[in-house]
């Protein structure tokens, strides 16, 4: 049984959310976003209650119907809060910089990384090594925050590199000279 599936979502005021033939359209203050229900998941709506339903009890669509609502869920907040990740770079001479639609990363290699930024994403930098990715869309955020973390994990020595604000990286011990 799925317990996250059961909840109802309560809408905020400034949200509405339409259903077109299993598209679910969520506008808000900051934007709008769709998702597309799998086939025996449908919503109904109730006055400023959402009702994620499934069609039978059976494997499939009990393991949809969780994630469905929890995806909606996620939309909502996003097109009236959004998300945002921020992330670190520790190390002498590594840096980060946007410039127009790209971000270039100075991580110590050969030459700079230049990654894209997706459209709906927004990117700040402060202090050459502080990083604040936004937008709207939790998966979007998350994935480009990972894709930068990617090009120079933390490594356990000295804790260079990208790292989420807040993320423990557990250290090691270096060579230790014996007799």
């Amino acid at each position: 049984m799925s317990r996250v599936g059961l909840k109802a979502i309560t809408l905020p005021e400034k949200v509405s959310v339409s259903n077109n033939n299993g598209n679910v359209i969520v506008e808000g203050p900051k934007g709008k976003l769709d998702f597309q229900l799998p086939v025996g998941i449908t919503i109904s709506q109730e006055d400023t209650t959402l009702q994620v339903n499934r069609a039978t009890e059976g494997r499939a669509h009990r393991a949809l119907h969780g994630t469905s609502r929890s995806i909606i869920n996620n939309m909502i907040i996003g097109v009236t809060d959004g998300y945002s990740k921020d992330l670190e770079i520790l190390g002498v001479g590594l840096r980060a910089a946007v410039k127009g639609s790209t971000l270039d990363l100075s991580l110590g290699k050969s030459h700079p990384i230049l990654h894209p930024i997706p459209e709906g994403i927004k990117v700040t930098v402060t202090d050459n090594t502080k990083l604040k990715v936004e937008g709207i869309d939790k998966q979007e955020v998350g994935q480009f925050a990972a894709e930068v973390r990617a090009y120079y994990k933390p490594e356990p020595y000295k804790g260079k590199g990208v790292r989420y604000v807040g993320e423990y990286v557990r250290r090691k011990a270096g060579k230790s000279v014996g007799k």
